[in-house]
């Protein structure tokens, strides 16, 4: 796989950040201006809030980013030290931060891996499997979401049906259905024929208008097959861990909704199973955003989708959970990836510099 370093850091740029938080500002300024009872007192109520609920938010966020940077040790066979781990998840974080949802940040990541010592093919395997095993999760619980809150899980809204109608549940199987899709073939060709995954992709490559690409997806194919030898031979442990982290990550993510939203309202059980359903609907609709990191889209939809249990303290829980959730990985993306670079390439010239010359005696 040739990664074009430029591309990378053009990508990475600490500058991109403004992007998403101008497009994620307008919005949250859009619903002040057009909620018909706004009034500057609504921003004070964010001091309304409960304190215990807000350190639970805080640890359980600790939970989830502490999950995450095992996950990855366990994922490389603790290869990585944990510096070279937190290192990861941080820009991993802030790719997914600076990038749409439909685009990923697959080969930064996988270029950021090989910078801390893991092979390509192995770094590749690892980036895929993350992605099967996120995505596993999503249409796992999907459908026992459904099935729990039956007709309660979209929003009943005025505001939702003037504007989207019923788009909503139609985006919500749109990307389930391209989650499901992609998943699937990503499960086929790292796991479980990669060879004939290839010999697909090569057929496609015959057809006329795709003819051009050919060499690149006999390309893609050889990169999955070696992505797949590094898989082969992992013992139930490995699996079964993996998992486990993946769904503990991912209930740490919702559950800081329901941590929020306890700070400023009183709710019940059954309310905050409906709660943490419905955060995975709109997380799924968030998934084909085209804006980076989704800014924009979660602001709006958060709206949209917990009024009911919020009322007026709705637009500052929304801004309160972009804060603790989304913000803070751009900033310490901008933070840390000066501190990466200099780490990774700068102290590998000084290695070489330092390293002892043997003269050779003619």
């Amino acid at each position: 796989m040739n990664i074009n370093s430029k591309e990378i850091f053009k990508t990475l740029n600490p500058n991109r950040i403004w992007v998403p938080v101008l497009i994620g500002v307008g919005i949250v300024a859009y619903l002040f201006i057009s909620d018909p009872d706004f009034s500057a007192d609504k921003l004070s109520l964010i001091f309304d809030a409960e304190l215990w609920p807000l350190f639970l938010a805080l640890l359980v966020i600790l939970i989830r980013d502490t999950g995450y940077v095992y996950r990855i040790k366990v994922l490389t066979n603790h290869d990585l030290t944990w510096e070279s781990s937190i290192y990861v998840i941080i820009l991993w974080e802030f790719a997914s931060a600076v990038t749409p949802s439909v685009v990923g940040g697959t080969t930064i990541v996988v270029f950021v891996l090989m910078k801390e010592g893991i092979k390509f093919g192995r770094a590749l395997a690892y980036v895929m499997l993350t992605a099967i095993l996120d995505n596993l999760f999503f249409l796992v619980m999907s459908p026992l979401a459904l099935l729990y809150s039956k007709q309660e899980l979209f929003p009943d809204s005025e505001d939702m049906q003037v504007q989207l109608g019923n788009s909503l549940q139609v985006l919500f199987l749109l990307s389930y259905s391209l989650i499901a899709v992609y998943t699937s073939i990503m499960a086929y060709a790292l796991l479980i024929r990669p060879r004939g995954f290839k010999w697909f992709l090569l057929r496609i490559g015959n057809l006329p208008f795709i003819r051009r690409w050919k060499h690149h997806l006999n390309n893609h194919g050889d990169e999955v097959i070696l992505a797949s030898k590094q898989l082969r031979g992992k013992r139930g442990r490995y699996w079964i861990s993996v998992l486990l982290f993946t769904f503990l990550i991912w209930i740490a993510r919702y559950a800081v909704l329901n941590c929020l939203v306890t700070a400023f309202a009183e709710v019940s059980w059954s309310e905050h199973l409906l709660i943490f359903c419905r955060h995975l609907m709109m997380w799924i609709v968030m998934l084909v955003s085209p804006t980076p990191g989704s800014s924009g889209t979660a602001e709006f939809f958060f709206n949209q989708f917990f009024y009911e249990f919020l009322g007026d303290y709705t637009i500052v829980t929304n801004i309160l959970w972009r804060m603790l959730t989304y913000y803070p990985y751009l900033l310490l993306g901008a933070i840390f990836l000066p501190r990466w670079i200099k780490r990774v390439f700068f102290k590998k010239k000084e290695e070489e510099k330092k390293a002892p010359t043997v003269e050779i005696l003619k």
